[in-house]
């Protein structure tokens, strides 16, 4: 059976900023390190419906379905690149699994509720956490869970400071991350209606190797954003640049800071 009929995909016409999807999976082993650990969070009896929100190139989606196996998974991305490739990563489930391309920040276009929804490393990239609650919250079950982690507090400072060090655009752009803080985060989440709301930060300090591996993964993961934004000629002396003015760069270590989620809908 070919993907074609393996997999079921709807879409929305959304356009997200569009990742490279192939490197993207091949670069993010530290977001599957994080993925399993939110993953256990989940109470799962093998038959639930579960919306992975912000499914990436599938890697941690692979590990939710293997925990489901009579039940159904929901990838939804706004990249049409991370699809294609959680499209060829998915595609032995066969029709346990659709792909939706959508804006989590915008009516989601599920046919049915979910039992939980999942998400990591997505919800820093979205710019109204209101909105984005709203909408999960809306096509949850009553009483279903909510487990998520994504970039807070002073996640990535470091990184934040040389980019804009070394941004070569006199337009005072601050960047595309919205790194929340959890106390607020706790109480929009209780405004869109969750309960027994537990939200909390840590450090995720994450070494990288220097040179061409660190580049690709600040080109790749991080500064994705602010490519786009470039000509052509300026992109890839920004992602040295940037490189370049990180502390210790010979040994460069990224300082992620997770916000993590636990939440239900209200009954």
């Amino acid at each position: 059976m070919g993907t074609e009929e393996a997999v079921h995909r709807a879409g929305t016409g959304v356009r997200a900023r569009e990742w490279d999807g192939a490197t993207y999976d091949r670069v993010s082993d530290a977001h599957v390190r994080w993925g399993d650990t939110v993953l256990d969070r989940l109470t799962l009896d093998g038959d639930e419906r579960v919306l992975d929100a912000g499914c990436g190139s599938g890697r941690v989606t692979e590990r939710l379905l293997e925990r489901l196996p009579r039940g159904r998974v929901v990838a939804l991305d706004g990249s049409s690149s991370m699809l294609a490739e959680a499209e060829r990563r998915l595609a032995r489930f066969g029709v346990r699994v659709e792909l939706v391309q959508a804006d989590l920040t915008k009516p989601l276009p599920l046919a049915e509720p979910v039992d939980a929804v999942l998400s990591t490393a997505t919800f820093h990239w979205l710019p109204d956490h209101d909105a984005l609650f709203r909408h999960l919250h809306g096509v949850l079950r009553p009483g279903g869970q909510l487990v998520a982690q994504c970039g807070g507090g002073a996640c990535i400072a470091t990184v934040e400071k040389a980019a804009r060090e070394a941004w070569p655009l006199n337009d005072g752009w601050p960047g595309p991350w919205n790194f929340a803080e959890a106390e607020p985060t706790k109480s929009r989440l209780e405004r869109a209606g969750f309960v027994d709301v537990h939200t909390w930060l840590h450090d995720e300090p994450t070494p990288l190797e220097a040179g061409e591996p660190l580049e690709t993964f600040l080109r790749t993961v991080i500064l994705g954003s602010h490519l786009e934004r470039l000509p052509e000629e300026a992109r890839e002396p920004f992602v040295k640049a940037v490189a370049g003015r990180l502390p210790h760069p010979e040994e460069p270590v990224i300082d992620y800071v997770r916000l993590n989620i636990v939440a239900r809908r209200d009954v």
